[in-house]
């Protein structure tokens, strides 16, 4: 753990990392390896690594370069893939890995955030979500969620669900889609398989699916995904 609060010294605040500890220096970036300002997002870096780090991977140094270091060269910084932001006190909120980080008209928004945003409605039981492709956009969400067993889906359930998502994050935040499904793909494990739901979003071939546990799930979403209503 080097980002934290640190107990009966720093005022917490649940979610957020809040600031690095001492003796480690953390920053949020943008694309060019500049600090960004209060209130925005970027890429989380160690701006002052030291020799105790990670040294290599065993039996391949180039994996290892291109992994950590080659992103930010020139600054020396060290990047382990993650994205995060500062709020407007300069507290760190981790936004999870850079590949599940979508970027929505400029904004970069966690799907994490999104799917924590959707569970948090009393008539969802799960959530997995996804960026794809948009022309507008860059990329816009999409989303695929489970019903509590006491939930009945109406006309409304969609839209309330978006307007739930724009009033938990911002507007900004608001899926393109949702679809209501019965079950999630994942694997033996319980992990989901997002890779396959970002190849249904992007309208792509359905990749390698002999790791899931229903293989017959993939079916079910891309055929409803095709008929559920996007928002304009």
């Amino acid at each position: 753990i080097m980002i934290s609060p640190l107990p009966g010294v720093t005022p917490t605040k649940p979610g957020s990392a809040q600031k690095p500890l001492p003796g480690i220096s953390a920053l949020v970036v943008d694309e060019q390896g500049n600090p960004v300002p209060h209130g925005s997002g970027g890429y989380l870096v160690l701006d002052k690594p030291w020799p105790a780090m990670l040294r290599g991977i065993w039996g391949d140094p180039d994996r290892y370069q291109n992994t950590y270091w080659t992103k930010y060269t020139n600054h020396g910084y060290y990047f382990a893939g993650d994205g995060a932001k500062y709020d407007h006190d300069g507290d760190i909120w981790l936004l999870g890995r850079v590949d599940d980080v979508m970027n929505i008209s400029g904004h970069r928004i966690s799907t994490t955030e999104v799917e924590s945003a959707l569970v948090s409605h009393p008539t969802i039981a799960e959530a997995a979500v996804v960026g794809a492709t948009d022309p507008t956009t860059g990329q816009g969400i999409v989303a695929f969620v489970i019903l509590r067993a006491t939930a009945t889906p109406t006309p409304d359930t969609i839209t309330t669900l978006r307007e739930h998502v724009a009033t938990q994050i911002g507007p900004i935040a608001k899926p393109r889609q949702i679809l209501i499904v019965n079950e999630l793909p994942k694997t033996r494990s319980g992990k989901i398989m997002r890779r396959l739901l970002r190849d249904v979003a992007e309208n792509r071939e359905i990749g390698d699916t002999t790791t899931l546990a229903d293989t017959t799930v993939m079916d079910l979403i891309t055929n409803g995904l095709k008929n559920a209503p996007s928002e304009d």
